[in-house]
């Protein structure tokens, strides 16, 4: 199928935008050219408090901001790990789409500033977002949160991070997850699928990016096989908790996100999977362009008040 109107309208504005590629950017080049895109995608909408915190880690303090919506608590809460391959993006790259997630859904979001590769290789990331899901469980009652209503969730190496986390608090005893919510997941290695093959360049994300996020993230090849750090790899799906997974038609990650629903599914997992027609890896993080990043926003709040406000 071809692609969105809308998302075509992006695809070839990017392309008449001279720009180096991404792989052949230093780590902190790709970071401050992520942060100048989303700039472009102008400001967040307001949210009845936002707070900054801070949360012990493995290797020092985790960045926190906190978003709580209108309302009166207990609230639910979604802990949220923002996509950038593992080596780029953070709070504010992200921060619009935590407004949104929170107003939409009524649920406080907590977005988490895992360390980085290839200064913090694997498994670096997924310790913090564990650590950080453990410590907004430990905290919950200091946000108005009701401790049986926790989610996770992430966009592309986001959700890798959020389909780790539930398999670590399910293999390490706790804390127990209510939901998650997986938006164009990274959940493989090798780059190999059918969708890297027809999608590899002329969408935005390209099969040489992904490339390069899993060189700087992995010490070494053999770790591709490591459930935590390529949870398409795990063994054993079984008792993590229901999933949202969203994957977009025209991105080299559709596949990946698909097989991993399915794996969910083939466990006994509730598994809701949606591939919005026509759109591109990042799309949501663009709904204030893309109609079709508006309605998945409006499903991921839909999803999560189902799943958690009826606990």
């Amino acid at each position: 199928m071809p692609l969105d109107p809308e998302a075509e309208i992006l695809v070839l504005a990017a392309a008449r935008v001279p720009t180096t590629p991404l792989e052949q950017l230093t780590p902190q080049q790709a970071r401050d050219d992520m942060l100048r895109q989303t700039a472009l995608l102008g400001r967040g909408e307001p949210v009845e408090k936002i707070e900054d915190v801070l949360a012990p880690g493995p290797n020092g303090e985790i960045p926190i901001r906190v978003y709580t919506p209108a309302g009166r608590a207990p609230f639910a809460c979604l802990v949220y790990f923002h996509g950038g391959g593992f080596v780029i993006g953070n709070l504010e790259t992200h921060d619009a789409l935590c407004r949104m997630i929170a107003n939409a859904s009524g649920a406080v979001v907590a977005s988490v500033d895992y360390r980085l590769a290839p200064e913090h290789k694997y498994p670096a990331a997924a310790a913090d977002a564990y650590a950080a899901t453990c410590w907004i469980a430990e905290h919950a009652q200091r946000f108005g949160i009701d401790r049986r209503r926790i989610a996770v969730g992430g966009d592309s190496a986001g959700g890798n991070l959020a389909a780790v986390a539930t398999m670590m608090t399910r293999d390490r005893g706790g804390p127990q997850l209510a939901f998650q919510l997986l938006l164009y997941p990274v959940t493989d290695a090798y780059l190999e699928t059918t969708s890297y093959g027809q999608y590899a360049e002329g969408y935005l994300l390209t099969r040489a990016a992904m490339a390069w996020f899993w060189e700087h993230y992995l010490n070494e090849p053999a770790e591709r096989e490591h459930a935590y750090a390529a949870p398409l790899r795990a063994e054993d799906f079984s008792g993590l908790p229901p999933a949202l997974v969203i994957t977009a038609e025209c991105d080299p990650l559709c596949d990946e996100g698909e097989a991993y629903a399915k794996r969910l599914e083939a466990a006994g997992v509730p598994v809701t999977l949606t591939r919005y027609s026509g759109m591109i890896h990042g799309f949501i993080r663009r709904a204030k362009l893309l109609s079709q990043g508006r309605k998945a926003v409006s499903q991921i709040a839909e999803a999560l008040r189902a799943n958690l406000c009826q606990i």
